[in-house]
């Protein structure tokens, strides 16, 4: 696997792929990777014939107070999970490569797209997520780009950035890859003490509940928070709710009634870890 740390070695790279008529695969991470990476990564390969995968903590998507100089890394560890799952080449850049001096200009959605949700808590996070994406969209160029449905919000907007400019560029959403007990696999896991990880599958729980409701008829989006909330109350009390909403899909708008599209998504703190998920209310 080759490991690139400057624009110029991943173009080349890619050029030359090309050249040989191959197709290229993107998959965007921030590095501390588990098998939820580890499976876009297999999903990248069976579609492409080249895989590329970046490593970089983004310092654009972070506000202030937030985790950047705490998040994991082990790039070692990295390399190994990417080179045993296919990956032709890692793209670990320093800041500074991929934010020169002087850097002055952001790429931005400005409907209420990256308002909701996520948004609501963190006003600059996708900002810089879709900054950095469109860079790595210019650096790589590749044939598709592969994102977890775990961040459903993130998709949706690396969606609407494609159409809005233009990118010749398929975004291939990946099924959500979860622990035994159901949990969402995340980096930020290991945040958890013993205590708040046991409690943690209870977010999965409470959407699954939420769906049994509206697959029964219910499609108040009130009583469907309603319910989950008292289930929370009383099976996750050591989470501290950041938001429970009910959005299409697509366009994540705020909906008050859960028709066919329909997603229900969640952010919740537990001590350092601030754990999102999400469920199609009718799938």
């Amino acid at each position: 696997m080759i490991i690139a740390t400057t624009i110029a070695q991943v173009r080349a790279q890619v050029a030359a792929w090309k050249k040989e008529g191959l197709t290229v695969g993107l998959v965007p991470t921030m590095g501390y990777l588990h098998e939820g990476h580890a499976s876009l990564v297999d999903e990248a390969v069976r579609q492409c014939d080249r895989v590329v995968a970046s490593d970089f903590v983004n310092p654009t998507q972070f506000g202030p107070n937030e985790d950047l100089e705490a998040y994991p890394r082990d790039f070692d560890r990295d390399c190994a999970l990417l080179e045993e799952h296919g990956c032709a080449m890692v793209f670990h850049p320093a800041v500074e490569e991929m934010y020169a001096p002087g850097a002055a200009t952001y790429v931005e959605i400005l409907s209420d797209m990256p308002k909701q949700l996520c948004g609501k808590t963190r006003p600059i996070h996708f900002r810089g997520v879709c900054t950095v994406v469109s860079k790595l969209f210019n650096i790589v160029t590749p044939d598709k780009a592969f994102f977890g449905q775990k961040d459903a919000q993130q998709l949706a907007i690396i969606r609407q950035m494609v159409r809005d400019l233009s990118y010749g560029i398929e975004i291939v959403g990946c099924p959500i890859v979860r622990e035994a007990d159901g949990l969402a696999l995340s980096s930020r896991n290991l945040y958890l003490t013993p205590e708040e990880r046991a409690q943690a599958p209870e977010i999965r729980q409470g959407l699954l509940y939420a769906r049994k409701l509206a697959e029964e008829g219910e499609t108040s989006v009130s009583l469907l928070r309603e319910a989950v909330l008292r289930r929370w109350a009383e099976r996750l009390p050591l989470g501290r709710l950041d938001y429970l909403s009910v959005v299409h899909p697509e366009s994540l708008a705020p909906l008050t009634e859960a028709g066919d599209a329909a997603l229900m998504a969640c952010a919740v703190r537990m001590g350092k870890a601030r754990l999102i998920d999400n469920i199609l209310l009718r799938p």
